[in-house]
């Protein structure tokens, strides 16, 4: 390692969310000196406008439908209403605890220098902030995602919003129309709904969820019609307009849907504007990030990482490619990431999560001929009937070859990805898993459940 001089480091890295922040712990505990530039707080859109405050919000969604349905478990409660400041007060709370914890943490690390402020990209090896230039022998790219829109759709903030003003919202509206039926727009749509508002998704595309399984879609269509989650899937929006009381969404075909407020969940577009990556050479395509399998961009030493780069925009696929770039800079040639192998769950109720290959993919990639699937349904499983969900575990398995998928629709299931992903990561047999013991009375079963039936000695199931 060597000492940088005042503004000379090993590596500087733009962007302080989940996949910088992890290139730093990681680096610093290899010897190297960091620099982390970050213009907001640290931990990012996961942290402050993601995946923590979205998840304390479907769990606050939770307890009140817990509470509106307690009579079936012979628990008499009412639910008087939801007081949307105190939602707020309990997500914010444990951002705050979170943020203080990650804060400390890497405050305290003499080896990592943060930098608060706008930083830009002004050479292949330096990036400036507020005039300062902090040279980096490596430079890591991890400037993060932001809420996307769609042309002639103006976000105001208040009657057309985004999943950030959404995170805000200090009201229960009565109605709204969700534009999108990704995980953003189902998330969203099933904590309103659990809140008692009437909402409709919009949906483009020919299913809710369309990157997952399609028996998981057809699930969760199933689930939300069952919730009186209204939907509209392979209908583009056409235009909007603000009426006297909210918005009117015209689709495809003519058809209007009219709400209170409109959220517009169509994806997350990657923060690369004047940050200076084009100028200084970085390939770019459609403002993503271009790299290689080892997260190398074109321009000698700067890599990037997280939503800037083509495929999954998740934090913990952001988390560990900054550990695999800094273990890459200090020379330990780790293992290349396998995108498939990195656990999807989407949190609206039920729960969706999956590891590995969709049927119609590992098809694609092996031949139909090759492919045998199982699907086990959660009727079967003994805790899955004491929480009262529906659902399923399906397989997709490589005939006389390891599982290379795995889609779970259900209550919780989401907790369940940690097993399935080691079965797809360590290219398990159905047998193999067949052998595995699962705890009784858990949902856990129904996965070694589904693999002894896939294995060819069914139990509690019919093969």
């Amino acid at each position: 390692m060597s000492q940088p001089n005042d503004s000379t480091f090993d590596i500087v890295i733009l962007g302080g969310g989940s996949g910088g922040y992890a290139t730093a712990l990681r680096a610093v505990q290899l010897g190297l000196t960091v620099a982390l530039i970050e213009k907001g707080k640290l931990g990012g859109t996961c942290l402050h406008n993601g995946c923590i405050p979205t998840k304390a919000l479907l769990h606050a969604a939770e307890i009140a439908d817990q509470t509106r349905e307690s009579e079936q478990f012979g628990v008499k409660a009412e639910l008087v209403g939801i007081d949307m400041a105190a939602v707020n007060s309990y997500k914010d709370g444990v951002i705050a605890r979170l943020y203080k914890g990650l804060q400390g943490m890497l405050k305290s690390n003499k080896a990592i220098t943060i930098v608060e402020g706008h930083g830009k990209l002004v050479a292949p090896n330096a990036v400036e902030v507020d005039g300062k230039r902090y040279t980096g022998r490596n430079i890591v790219l991890a400037s993060g995602s932001y809420a996307k829109s769609l042309p002639g759709l103006e976000i105001d903030g208040e009657r057309i919003i985004t999943s950030d003003h959404a995170l805000v919202l200090d009201r229960v509206p009565a109605s709204a129309i969700v534009l999108g039926g990704g995980v953003i727009g189902v998330e969203f749509a099933s904590v309103w709904k659990s809140f008692g508002v009437d909402v409709t998704i919009v949906e483009a595309l020919p299913r809710l969820v369309a990157a997952e399984d399609e028996e998981s879609s057809k699930a969760l269509e199933r689930a939300f019609r069952k919730r009186k989650i209204n939907f509209k899937v392979g209908k583009p929006f056409e235009k909007v307009e603000k009426t006297e009381n909210g918005v009117k969404l015209t689709i495809q075909g003519g058809d209007t849907v009219e709400a209170e407020l409109l959220l517009v969940a169509v994806g997350r577009g990657p923060n690369t504007a004047n940050l200076g990556y084009e100028e200084q050479g970085v390939k770019m395509d459609r403002g993503y990030v271009l790299t290689d399998e080892r997260l190398r961009t074109n321009v000698p030493n700067v890599y990037a990482v997280g939503d800037i780069v083509p495929g999954l925009q998740l934090a913990h696929r952001g988390f560990q490619q900054g550990i695999f770039v800094a273990e890459e800079i200090a020379g330990q040639n780790p293992a290349v990431i396998d995108e498939a192998g990195i656990p999807r769950v989407t949190y609206c109720d039920p729960e969706l999560a999956s590891v590995g290959l969709t049927e119609a993919k590992a098809k694609e990639q092996y031949g139909a001929d090759k492919i045998k699937t199982y699907n086990y349904n959660l009727g079967g499983n003994g805790k899955s009937q004491i929480l009262k969900t529906a659902g399923h575990v399906k397989l997709v398995r490589v005939d006389d070859g390891p599982v290379v998928g795995v889609h779970m629709v259900g209550a919780r299931v989401g907790e369940l990805i940690g097993e399935a992903q080691l079965i797809y990561n360590w290219e398990a047999y159905p047998a193999e898993v067949a052998q595995l013991v699962h705890a009784h009375p858990t949902q856990n079963e129904a996965l070694g459940e589904a693999h002894l039936a896939l294995a060819g000695k069914p139990l509690h199931a019919h093969a």
